[in-house]
């Protein structure tokens, strides 16, 4: 048997990197190594990495002649493309102006570089420049990201950070219009899925206030218009949940929440109104659990009639405080998208 000393930094970064390293090669390599640093015998060694003796055997030969530099060395060949030279300048036109196909990318690179490849090739070298096709996202044209950044430090930050210590409620107040119709989703399949468009469109009108910590839901439903009465049913249905502590209630500049009936009862109630600045839904919090159950219960099932239609759509909101809480903990952080980060293609 090899008879091989390591010092503690050795042990450390083996068990470390065993782990870690990007290559699985390397990793099966320090995994004999951290095991022989252990004192076990080469069969059991051998039986735990799944490797021969003769095998475990170069490795310690390969440890004691060049250290872990030697032994996490790769000794296969490597091609190299000519487009790596010019990795940085693409990678920087790109983030600039993003190109919509493979097509337009391999005519960008060759303006750009004069190389000249194939359209798989391209693809596979944008991929290790760490470019992907992404969704396109979108953002309300007259949003006004300093009043936003204003809004949120001065008014929004500090009464969620009061919240969090549990000494107010914050609710995110908005209103979703559910209609009767195809909600065309994305699915694993072998073929293309069509499903049967229902006709009709009737739809179902949700009043929600969202609590920022605990996500708790409260709703105010109809079939027919969300007004300035729906509003108050809400407020005072969130003044009796709050059983007297301070609430503030974050909400759009709707025009049937920003009228005297409302804000009266707000203030009867004792309840704070923080209008977001114009074009936000980017800072309303509900907006994010509307899209959930988009996805949870509409896109790409059909519903019969406006019955079952309804019913699933209530059945969802009623299991965001169990079924559905996991996935909500993880989804509605208090964290919010800011658009000074947000790339806008020119026109």
């Amino acid at each position: 048997m090899m008879q091989i000393s390591f010092c503690f930094e050795e042990i450390e970064t083996l068990e470390q990197e065993r782990f870690t390293h990007p290559h699985p090669f390397v990793r099966r390599k320090l995994e004999a190594l951290f095991l022989k640093s252990q004192q076990l015998p080469h069969p059991l060694i051998c039986r735990l990495s799944g490797i021969c003796g003769n095998t475990l055997r170069s490795y310690l030969r390969e440890y004691q002649e060049g250290g872990l530099e030697k032994l996490t060395a790769l000794p296969f060949h490597r091609p190299c493309s000519e487009l790596d030279v010019h990795r940085e300048l693409v990678q920087a036109e790109l983030a600039l102006h993003p190109v919509a196909t493979v097509k337009q990318a391999r005519a960008r690179i060759l303006e750009l570089t004069g190389l000249k490849r194939g359209l798989t090739q391209v693809r596979h070298w944008l991929g290790t420049c760490r470019l992907k096709r992404r969704k396109v996202g979108m953002m309300p044209a007259k949003a006004d990201p300093e009043k936003q950044a204003v809004y949120r430090a001065q008014t929004l930050e500090p009464r969620l950070r009061e919240a969090q210590a549990g000494q107010r409620l914050v609710y995110f107040v908005d209103a979703a219009h559910f209609v009767l119709q195809p909600f065309l989703g994305f699915l694993w399949c072998v073929a293309r899925v069509f499903i049967r468009a229902p006709s009709g469109r009737q739809r179902l009108n949700v009043l929600g206030a969202l609590e920022a910590v605990s996500h708790r839901l409260i709703t105010v439903c109809n079939e027919t218009y969300i007004t300035a009465v729906s509003v108050c049913e809400l407020l005072r249905l969130i003044a009796a949940e709050a059983a007297g502590r301070p609430v503030t209630i974050i909400l759009d500049n709707a025009r049937y929440q920003h009228c005297a009936m409302v804000e009266s009862l707000a203030h009867e109630l004792q309840i704070e109104l923080a209008f977001l600045p114009s074009y936000s839904p980017n800072l309303n919090l509900i907006e994010r659990l509307w899209k959930f159950v988009k996805k949870a219960c509409l896109y790409s099932e059909y519903y019969a009639n406006f019955a079952a239609f309804r019913s699933a759509i209530l059945q969802c909101l009623a299991q965001t405080q169990h079924r559905h809480k996991a996935d909500l903990d993880t989804l509605l952080t208090l964290n919010f998208q800011t658009f000074e980060k947000a790339q806008s293609m020119a026109a």
